[in-house]
């Protein structure tokens, strides 16, 4: 393993556009080659370019999670002009093309003008790529999710865990009722519905009954994604403990749902990084829906050539399923497969009306801000998109106040501006923006902490500490 040094985690720049005639899956084959990455099971480079890339509509949260990966310069910033948040969009369409998983997130999007993210959604529907919307619920309303839809919202991410500190929520179990809550919420909107929850020590021994939970609702929910606890951003819990790692996590999922799942079938950029298990439901059960190894890297293998459009997914099935006539040798290992997966299925597929529903596990095993692997950072599937292009998620992370506080050329009709990220005013010359400043009302994560416990030591007023002194 190779850690970037402070210095190279500083000087990381993001990824620019290329005239290289290569095409997105094409370098993004080159970059999981280089990291050691390429293999029969790789799905980044054959089904898409990138997993997903995150747009950050505000750094603005209506939570403070013992977690956070956000910065503590994130609540001193103004919301980035939607101008700029469009054009990013069409940066991210330029690196990886249609079909890419658009993460419209923050902080939480709910904070930002509806109309604003009406106009996102559509953006990045214009642009044929999918829409998916991360938030932690509390202000996302039926009436705000039908007009995101209406504007053409794919997915919506659900974040519901004990390192957020909801009042009235003193375990998982409590949250399942507020889980349920939101799943009510969406229920017949159209949406595919996801859940994210943060693994760490204070919930560990609750992954089981977390795993299950989703099982007993997989009618709506498609994806529960497990993140496990990074040492970075503004968060007070540090690194995780040694009990804690993508093979104990697999472990209680499976425990939970009562299935030995596996969760090799395939890897999404570097298998340090991401672990995936896919599960048919019928009559409160699990069954392996890519168990066979063998059948799972020959239907990758054989259909990488097929435009994999995860906007438009009732295309890319009748694509998959045209190809799948055409190629006799494949249509009948698809037929075996899943008539041996009905076979086994039978009897909770006749006590559900022969009604199943597909479940995704997902193990994101996210790294300290200090310890960034090169390799893994080479492969990376999660990127997120800065002025400048996309970047890793982990080392943007570890490096969030360099974008944050960096003016932002606004391109105009007449001429150029630059805007301000502290002030959110706009100007005809740039100047590097001003040190932010810490207070009582902005204070989070780490320098909260630091906040209080420099209070109980003084009884002096207390007057705003530059960023750089908290640290």
């Amino acid at each position: 393993m190779s850690v970037l040094t402070p210095e190279q985690i500083r000087d990381w720049r993001p990824f620019s556009v290329q005239n290289d005639g290569l095409t997105p899956r094409d370098r993004a084959r080159a970059r999981a080659d280089a990291a050691g990455q390429w293999h029969d099971r790789q799905y980044m480079g054959r089904r898409w370019a990138i997993g997903c890339v995150a747009l950050e509509v505000t750094q603005r949260c209506n939570l403070d999670c013992t977690l956070c990966y956000l910065s503590e310069s994130s609540e001193a910033v103004k919301d980035i002009p939607l101008t700029e948040l469009l054009r990013r969009v069409d940066l991210i369409h330029a690196h990886y093309g249609s079909g890419t998983d658009v993460q419209i997130t923050g902080g939480d999007p709910t904070l930002r003008d509806i109309d604003d993210l009406v106009r996102i959604i559509q953006h990045v529907r214009s642009r044929n790529m999918r829409a998916s919307f991360f938030t932690n619920g509390i202000l996302a309303k039926r009436a705000l999710l039908q007009r995101l839809v209406a504007a053409g919202l794919n997915d919506i991410a659900f974040h519901v865990d004990m390192t957020q500190e909801r009042k009235g929520y003193d375990s998982e179990a409590a949250l399942n009722a507020l889980r349920s809550q939101y799943i009510d919420e969406v229920r017949g909107l159209g949406l595919r519905v996801f859940f994210n929850t943060t693994v760490f020590d204070g919930n560990f021994h609750e992954i089981a009954n977390v795993a299950k939970f989703f099982l007993e609702h997989a009618d709506v929910v498609k994806l529960a994604s497990f993140q496990l606890q990074a040492d970075t951003g503004r968060g007070v819990l540090l690194s995780r403990g040694e009990l804690i790692d993508p093979d104990t996590v697999e472990a209680r999922i499976r425990h939970g749902i009562g299935s030995g799942l596996r969760f090799d079938a395939g890897t999404v950029g570097h298998h340090d990084c991401n672990r995936a298990a896919f599960a048919l439901v019928a009559n409160g059960h699990a069954h392996d829906l890519l168990g066979n190894h063998d059948y799972a890297q020959t239907l990758l293998q054989d259909t990488a050539h097929i435009d994999f459009d995860r906007a438009r997914m009732g295309r890319t099935a009748a694509r998959l399923l045209l190809h799948a006539l055409r190629s006799p040798a494949l249509l009948a290992r698809s037929v075996r497969h899943f008539s041996g997966l009905a076979w086994r299925m039978k009897r909770d597929l006749a006590s559900a009306g022969g009604r199943a529903h597909k479940l995704g596990f997902f193990i994101h095993n996210f790294m300290d801000a200090q310890h960034l692997d090169c390799d893994r950072i080479g492969a990376c599937s999660f990127m997120t998109i800065t002025a400048d292009g996309p970047i890793s998620m982990c080392v943007y992370n570890a490096k969030r106040d360099h974008h944050l506080l960096q003016p932002i050329k606004l391109s105009g009709s007449d001429c150029d501006h630059w805007w301000d990220p502290l002030t959110g005013k706009t100007s005809a010359t740039r100047a590097d923006a001003a040190k932010p400043t810490l207070t009582r009302k902005t204070a989070r994560g780490r320098a909260k902490t630091k906040l209080a416990e420099e209070l109980q030591h003084t009884n002096r007023p207390r007057t705003p500490i530059p960023i750089e002194v908290i640290r």
